[in-house]
């Protein structure tokens, strides 16, 4: 029976193993961080297409019950004046046509869920486990080793460990590094905002300030959940995603400057808000020229990474751990589902990144030479990205 090694247990590790599951090939999470999520203060969307790809595995019932719906956006200008209302694109609201609509929750929370399924289903996640390099022999099987010492041996490995990846350079020497977007995306949780300056029930509210954009939504106990992508430098690397104490404070203050001088709410609903209030890393990494060598792969961020503006990066995790699953399950060779899941996924995930690179340039310009490689996918609206689904039963051809 194949056995694969997961390198990452973040969303796409996760979604890997009980994707590998469902297509009847057992798996390893080898995970690098001793316990708990990174980002695990922020929160995210999970749209359409994200939760469609979890329902072919069998996995959406885990993250509808922790998460609360998304039906409309709200657009609002600096000014405060509304500029109009509208469903989730791609028919957001939950039960259209059977669909499951957006869904919101924290990073951590998502991860959890994902974990216990897979623990539920008898998938291993062995922590601590944090790759240093990979062998693979003749017959391709693979060995991985880790910093502390140990080993593990697979039929294949699949490189789900984010943006700064380990198995994309092993795969890769020449491979390009994400780069940053110019971009400090915070997140932060209102306890006490005044109703007439929070969103209503089931809206995000998006709010284009003068000097940074920010985006809300209430969650079911009253408390408003909110981000702002704001302009900025890469932070340190070496330090956490989520706040150090007494970092709230300072990147609270930081926004309501940024938003202080517009007449929105903004900056009332950033001022209002309590501890977890954090800054995130935000990079892109366009294309990846190598995806797989031998018996080794990489997906999610590790190949393909967008800028957090589309709100699409664990959705297309998602997608990827479903398609690589299928194309696992039906094709005779490790070396041929790699090139078939590449093949099936470029396109498409490279088109995600040029959309949130469009939409990071709202708040962080850049020249008109970024315009370059608009995908014609554009011109529809977003039904080629929400809409998107995997047929679990077609087979995969080669």
């Amino acid at each position: 029976m194949t056995h694969a090694l997961i390198i990452g247990g973040g969303i796409a590790g996760a979604t890997t193993a009980l994707s590998l599951d469902r297509a009847g090939i057992s798996s390893t999470v080898h995970e690098a961080y001793p316990s708990g999520a990174e980002d695990a203060g922020a929160f995210l969307v999970l749209f359409n297409n994200g939760l469609e790809a979890l329902r072919t595995v069998g996995a959406h019932q885990a993250v509808l019950g922790v998460s609360f719906p998304a039906e409309r956006v709200e657009m609002m200008s600096h000014t405060g004046d509304s500029m109009g209302i509208r469903p989730v694109s791609g028919g957001g609201a939950a039960g259209e046509e059977g669909m499951l609509g957006p869904r919101t929750l924290r990073r951590a929370t998502l991860y959890r869920a994902l974990h216990d399924e897979a623990a539920r289903r008898g998938v291993t996640i062995e922590h601590g486990k944090r790759l240093v390099t990979a062998d693979t022999a003749p017959d391709g099987r693979v060995t991985a080793r880790f910093a502390d010492g140990t080993s593990a041996e697979g039929d294949l490995l699949v490189g789900a460990d984010g943006l700064h990846s380990v198995t994309r350079t092993l795969i890769d020497p020449e491979a390009p590094a994400p780069r940053h977007t110019g971009q400090i995306t915070v997140c932060g949780y209102a306890p006490h905002v005044a109703p007439e300056a929070a969103p209503a029930p089931g809206t995000y509210r998006m709010i284009q300030g003068k000097r940074a954009f920010l985006g809300c939504t209430v969650a079911p106990d009253g408390e408003v959940w909110w981000f702002a992508n704001t302009p900025g430098g890469e932070l340190d690397r070496g330090q956490p995603a989520t706040a150090e104490p007494g970092q709230d404070a300072r990147w609270r203050d930081h926004v309501v400057g940024l938003f202080a001088d517009d007449a929105s709410p903004a900056a009332e609903i950033v001022r209002a808000s309590g501890e977890g209030t954090v800054a995130t890393h935000a990079y892109d990494l366009a294309s990846t020229p190598v995806w797989s060598r031998s018996s080794m792969v990489v997906i999610g961020d590790a190949a393909h990474a967008a800028a957090p503006n589309a709100a699409q990066g664990a959705s297309m995790a998602i997608e990827d751990s479903v398609v690589l699953a299928k194309c696992l399950r039906d094709l005779p060779t490790v070396a041929t589902a790699f090139a078939r899941f590449e093949s099936l996924r470029r396109e498409r995930v490279e088109a995600v990144v040029a959309r949130s690179a469009r939409l990071n340039d709202r708040v962080v310009p850049r020249p008109a030479a970024r315009q370059e490689g608009t995908p014609r996918q554009e011109g529809s609206g977003s039904d080629w990205l929400l809409r998107y689904r995997i047929d679990w039963d077609t087979p995969v051809t080669a």
